[in-house]
């Protein structure tokens, strides 16, 4: 066997990747001063000591709540300063539709509006109302049943955290924890956000925007996003956009900007299905035309000081004789660049003005502005406890078009 000589430096960079967020902080070994450990769940709603397991005798007496439709219950409430450090759930029903329809809102310090709004199922790391077993570093699903939040959540003043049943069925079954740490933090906290939203039609030659400019100070740590692709574009490949994200007063152009959107969750020449600890593609259906993808900036953080905003191309590619035919065919679409065998043609410069419908033009494959339906949620960390995003979309919105193609 081959040993490498590494830095100090090196060595405690790879141990830090492979050990979980909440622990990085602290020495295994070591118990912090004036910290005290709870968990809430319905045999211990409140995360009281002493408090669990009071029904039938401490034998399993409420393990889980049914949710009927309309209705919402509680996680967690409790006051005072502390950390969530993991969530655990299952729900009996995680049929597409409930997925969407059940939103989890999450209140730091008392605060009336929800630091996190989101689908409960793109909200635990997967899109499109769908679960398949995966892990990465801030979410997982051993066997495509449950649902794991890793990310730290710390507060000051008080912590909340329900989930609702937007849908027109009942839920007959929800169980979980929620574990916290009760302890003190310094006056710059930054707070856990999430904010999700859908366009079922992307506007043609403008970007999906994964985070709409936010103010402030904070940490930008991902998302994950699902694309339903548009059935005028056949099985053509999708992601060739870049995603951009816009640091400090950024206008026009950013600071950050990839080279495709199959690059930007570390692999390269198309997608298929996979997971890893910080990208990862847990469902890749070609057949059906969706696809649910993340990116987590956990070894390569993304940190802002006054505000940022993070875009999504809606940029996909083909040989040009199948652009073309999607154009006859009645697909809004726009070309962008012909990658010839001599000369990569940028069609949007004035040098480079074509003619697309013309017969004598450079051939190769030929990248296009095009319209699908793209939904993403963004995690990030933020200076305040709330923020000015707009509320979660409607449920007839969130569900729509959920069913696999025929």
């Amino acid at each position: 066997m081959i040993y490498k000589k590494y830095s100090i430096g090196t060595y405690l960079l790879l141990l830090c990747t492979l050990l979980p967020l909440t622990v990085l902080s602290q020495k295994l070994y070591e118990i912090p001063q004036n910290t005290k450990t709870r968990w809430a769940s319905f045999e211990n709603s409140g995360a009281e000591k002493g408090a669990g397991g009071l029904e039938n005798k401490g034998a399993k007496g409420h393990p889980f709540n049914k949710i009927d439709a309309g209705e919402k219950v509680t996680l967690l409430d409790v006051q005072g300063s502390g950390t969530v450090t993991r969530i655990w759930l299952t729900i009996s029903d995680r049929s597409p539709e409930m997925l969407r329809s059940l939103k989890i809102n999450m209140y730091w310090d008392n605060e009336e509006k929800p630091a996190v709004s989101v689908p409960l199922g793109d909200f635990f790391g997967i899109g499109l109302g769908k679960r398949v077993p995966f892990e990465s570093s801030l979410f997982a699903d051993p066997e495509g049943r449950s649902f794991l939040c890793f990310i730290p959540m710390p507060f000051k003043k008080g912590a909340k955290i329900t989930v609702t049943n937007e849908s027109k069925k009942n839920l007959q079954a929800l169980f979980y924890d929620v574990d916290l740490l009760k302890e003190n933090h310094p006056d710059d906290l930054l707070y856990f956000h999430a904010y999700w939203h859908r366009s079922q039609e992307t506007k043609l030659g403008e970007d999906f925007q994964i985070l709409p400019k936010i103010e402030g100070k904070g940490r930008y740590l991902g998302t994950n996003v699902g694309i339903i692709t548009n059935k005028l574009y056949e099985d053509s490949w999708f992601g060739e956009g870049e995603v951009k994200v816009y640091l400090d007063g950024d206008d026009k152009t950013p600071t950050l900007v990839g080279s495709g959107t199959e690059d930007y969750i570390g692999t390269a020449y198309g997608q298929g299905a996979y997971s890893q600890q910080f990208q990862g593609s847990p469902i890749a259906d070609k057949e059906n035309g969706k696809f649910a993808f993340y990116r987590y900036h956990i070894p390569d953080p993304v940190y802002f000081h006054k505000g940022v905003k993070i875009t999504l191309q809606q940029i996909g590619g083909a040989p040009q004789d199948k652009v073309k035919a999607f154009m006859k065919n009645g697909a809004q679409l726009k070309p962008i660049t012909i990658d010839g065998k001599q000369r990569f043609f940028k069609l949007l410069e004035d040098d480079n003005k074509i003619d697309f419908s013309e017969e004598d033009i450079p051939t190769g494959w030929t990248n296009f502005y095009r319209q699908d339906d793209v939904s993403a949620t963004a995690y990030f960390y933020l200076n305040k406890p709330s923020s000015d995003l707009p509320p979660l979309q409607e449920v007839n919105m969130r569900t729509a078009n959920l069913t696999d193609k025929k």
